[in-house]
C-alpha cells in the first residue's frame, strides 16, 4: 500500500519534552508520539491518556513518528499502516 498522507510530513519543532497534556495535568504516560505535521507531542495508546491518537482525530494529521531515543518508525493514522 502506498501512502499518499506523506505529502504532509513537515520539518517540526517538538512541541514539549514529554506529552504536552499529560504534563499540563500531571498524568504518566507510557510512549511517546510526534506529529509530523505541527510538532506535537503525545502520548501513545498504551499509555491511559492516548493523547497522540486523539490529536490525530481532532487535527485531522496523519502521520506520527515514535519520540523514544533509538527509534524512527511512522505510522499513518489514515492508511494504518507503519512508514518506513
Amino acid at each position: 500500500m502506498i501512502c499518499e498522507h506523506i505529502e504532509e510530513i513537515r520539518d517540526v519543532e517538538p512541541s514539549s519534552d514529554g506529552c504536552l497534556e499529560c504534563l499540563q495535568t500531571g498524568d504518566e504516560w507510557v510512549h511517546l508520539r510526534l506529529c509530523l505535521t505541527c510538532g506535537h507531542v503525545g502520548c501513545c495508546d498504551t499509555s491511559p491518556n492516548k493523547h497522540a491518537t486523539k490529536h490525530s482525530h481532532k487535527t485531522h494529521h496523519p502521520i506520527i513518528q515514535s519520540f523514544e531515543p533509538g527509534e524512527d518508525w511512522r505510522w499513518c493514522y489514515v492508511d494504518h499502516i507503519v512508514l518506513a
